[in-house]
Order: structure tokens, then sequence, then C-alpha cells
């Protein structure tokens, strides 16, 4: 099968791309992705997530497949002087039919990237203790730092610990 990805970065959300990008969120968070929301996440409660996103500081990636986004990534730039060398990655997200193809890996690379060329010198993110993503982020050369116990609440109302994660890149 010939699948063609493209990562692409998103300056604005339009109807489309806003529907799109609400299925992906709904679809991740009903598989028990821990990125904030509960399941069942409704349209409307997606919508409004989406709709705030782009704000100073903010960047936004999505990964295309077919002309649909598969995934995506944001990288928050701390604004203030005493933190402008780095940056957080945050709401790494790929839609359970995409996963296992490194759209995850694509994703993190330019986001990490993009702090480069932001003069932005540590990454931060933190991921549910437990999940697939800390092998991911470990392989990206991510540090953990520190856990935090009973973290986030999950579906069935018992709370998650949190792994916090950091990694020192060069210009």
């Amino acid at each position: 099968m010939n699948e063609r990805m493209n990562i692409l970065e998103v300056t604005a959300i339009d109807a489309d791309l806003l529907e799109q990008l609400s299925e992906v969120l709904i679809a991740v968070v009903g598989d028990g992705a821990s990125i904030g929301f509960l399941p069942p996440l409704s349209k409307q409660e997606a919508k409004k997530y989406w709709e705030q996103v782009m704000s100073p500081g903010v960047r936004l990636w999505i990964a295309e497949k077919d002309g649909r986004a598969a995934g995506t990534v944001q990288l928050h730039l701390a604004m203030k002087p005493n933190a402008a060398h780095r940056a957080e990655v945050a709401k790494l997200m790929v839609s359970p039919e995409a996963r296992r193809r490194g759209i995850a890996r694509m994703l993190m690379e330019t986001a990490e990237e993009a702090a480069r060329q932001e003069n932005r010198t540590l990454l931060v993110l933190d991921t549910r203790e437990g999940d697939p993503s800390n092998t991911l982020y470990r392989s990206l050369g991510f540090i953990e730092a520190g856990r935090i116990p009973h973290f986030a609440r999950a579906a069935d109302g018992s709370l998650d610990s949190t792994v916090i994660y950091y990694k020192e890149i060069s210009l």
C-alpha cells in the first residue's frame, strides 16, 4: 500500500481542518489517550478546544495522509524573558487507524527542528505513566525528570501518574 504522508505547519484552522482535527481528538480520547479530556468527547467540545489553540507562542503541525489529518503535535514556546530558551511539546496525537507508521516520530522530529529554529535549547513534555508514548520519547533522547502521582483522572475515575521528560538540544 502506497501511503503519502506530509507534515504541514498550520497557521490558521479553517472549517474543514477544524472538522478533521476534531475527529482526530475524539478518536484518540475515545481510544484512551490522556491528553486533558475524558470520553465520550463531544464534537462541540473538540471544536471548542481547536478553535482556541492558535495563539501567540503556539506552533501546530499536522500529519496529512491522503489529504486528511492523521496526527498532530504542538510546540508551546515559553514567552517569559527568563524562559526564552525552552518550549513544551504538547498534544501529540495520532489517529488510532494511522498508528505504527512512524507518524508520531515524524511529528516529534518536526517539532524539535522548529524548536532549534526558534533558538530553544530545552524541550519538556509529560505523558501518562505506562503509555506507549514513554518508549517513543525515550527513543528520541528525552530523559525522565520525575513522576507525579495521581496527576490525571482516567475515564474509570482512577488517578494516573504522569512522567515528566526533558531534552537538551543543540542549535
